[in-house]
């Protein structure tokens, strides 16, 4: 789940191996580019770390953020029920 903390949402997400992690990067970042948001994260293995939060607005969670994490919610049950 997303939770909010220091002005960003934030989640981990964890897939079955590194390859699934990296697939599952690759289609955030297609929807990212679409709407010209995008996600501070990083990738150790089969684990993401992701933060959102929207720059112009003085590093605040907007809509922006909210719109993405559910576009990335919805990746990932979607990837996970593949």
């Amino acid at each position: 789940m997303w939770r909010e903390e220091d002005n960003k949402l934030k989640r981990t997400l964890e897939f079955k191996d590194f390859k699934a992690a990296m697939a599952f990067m690759n289609q955030v970042a297609d929807v990212a580019e679409e709407i010209n948001h995008h996600p501070w994260w990083s990738n150790v293995y089969n684990k993401i770390e992701i933060e959102l939060t929207t720059h112009d607005a003085g590093n605040t969670v907007t809509e922006k953020d909210y719109e993405l994490a559910q576009k990335i919610d919805q990746i990932y049950d979607n990837t996970k029920n593949s």
